[in-house]
């Protein structure tokens, strides 16, 4: 039986997208991503949790997400969760973190924006357009 790898978030770019190259010229761009949420606490007092992700942009995708995004920016991104790992250089200790690998991502609009103007096409269309300076965004 197959399983199911999903992740869909909403929120603020919490800096600049990072993009590298690996040995074999594969873009990789990496940013977070905070998500924020309200609710009531048992004391009655209303509460904000911000939720920080990592994430981590392939190939074109990689190259769209350093061109257009910045920090604050708000953004929808959906894709799956990864496990990371690596041994810690000081220590040799096995070092672990989770990462969210895009396969799709929508910028939505600054911080803040309400109006319109604030959504853009997603990605996946995005990638498929070969005149990107016809892009809305």
């Amino acid at each position: 039986m197959a399983g199911t790898n999903k992740v869909i978030l909403v929120g603020n770019l919490g800096r600049d997208p990072e993009m590298r190259f690996t040995g074999n010229g594969a873009a990789v761009t990496s940013f977070s991503v905070a998500v924020s949420r309200n609710f009531k606490g048992q004391d009655g007092e209303q509460r904000e949790e911000t939720e920080w992700f990592q994430i981590e942009c392939w190939d074109r995708l990689a190259e769209i997400a350093n061109e257009f995004l910045q920090k604050g920016r708000q953004v929808y991104v959906e894709g799956r969760i990864r496990l990371h790992s690596w041994d810690d250089r000081n220590t040799g200790e096995k070092r672990y973190s989770m990462r969210v690998r895009a396969t799709d991502l929508v910028l939505l609009g600054q911080r803040g924006d309400a109006g319109p103007g604030g959504s853009a096409e997603r990605s996946s269309d995005v990638t498929e357009n070969t005149e990107l300076d016809n892009m809305p965004f």
